[in-house]
């Protein structure tokens, strides 16, 4: 079960990862080079035209009042590497659904030899579950600037899904906008060990850098967060085993 802290900012930028080549940036993604890159380093991916993105994008706001402010809500890099601009970021919590090690990564932090695992956030029927991240506030008047430069990043290649999930937010009900594991693609791992998840991590690197440090910036967040993920403390005790 985890145990948020309201109203706690995030880092302001990327913590650094010295096995990087390529960083996140906003400025990379305002450009339009980080995609290009991506989309040019993994040829095999199936990736989406910018039009396609742009479709997928109008679909998710469909829904949302043009005249209201938008929370998205991040519970792993976003946490801690947003790149876009935001009014807030206070902590939230969503029921039913788990912070999970579930898409294999063959670039960016993986590479076909490594596979690592990046996070999402996959549905469980298990009692009591629940993921507790940052729910980033964003303006009305930026709702569609903004959210673009997150779409070039998480909904290229379809391994996530953009959803509207129910949550809280400092205490009260808040409608969210997040990203979720699509179970029906082929990068979807679904349950591994944790032997498994921590070999994994341990061992994969790309041009956005390490497994490792992707793991080790998402559990520092959560801390200073004051969030305890056992999930995630059980993968680091795992991890520090391996060493």
């Amino acid at each position: 079960m985890t145990s948020p802290k309201p109203s706690v900012a995030p880092p302001s930028g990327a913590m650094p990862d010295p096995s990087a080549k390529v960083i996140i940036t906003r400025e990379a993604l305002l450009e339009g080079s980080l995609i290009a890159r991506l989309r040019a380093s993994r040829p095999e991916e199936s990736w989406r035209s910018d039009e396609v993105l742009a479709e997928t994008l109008d679909q998710a706001l469909a829904s949302h009042p043009v005249d209201e402010d938008l929370y998205l809500f991040g519970y792993g890099s976003l946490m801690w590497n947003p790149a876009f601009h935001y009014a807030e970021a206070p902590t939230a919590e969503v029921q039913g659904w788990v912070r999970r090690f579930c898409l294999w990564l063959r670039g960016g932090r993986g590479s076909p030899e490594a596979p690592g695992l990046m996070l999402a956030l996959d549905a469980s029927d298990e009692a009591g579950c629940g993921c507790a991240g940052i729910a980033f506030r964003i303006r009305a008047a930026e709702v569609r600037h903004e959210l673009w430069l997150v779409w070039q990043r998480e909904m290229g290649t379809g391994a996530y899904e953009a959803r509207w999930i129910d949550g809280r937010v400092d205490g009260r009900p808040q409608r969210l906008l997040t990203f979720v594991a699509n179970r029906a693609h082929a990068r979807y791992v679904g349950h591994l060990s944790l032997q498994e998840t921590a070999q994994a991590i341990a061992r994969a690197r790309g041009d956005l850098g390490s497994c490792l440090s992707y793991f080790r910036s998402t559990a520092a967040t959560l801390a200073s967060l004051e969030i305890v993920d056992p999930s995630i403390q059980q993968l680091a005790r795992a991890l520090d085993d391996l060493r």
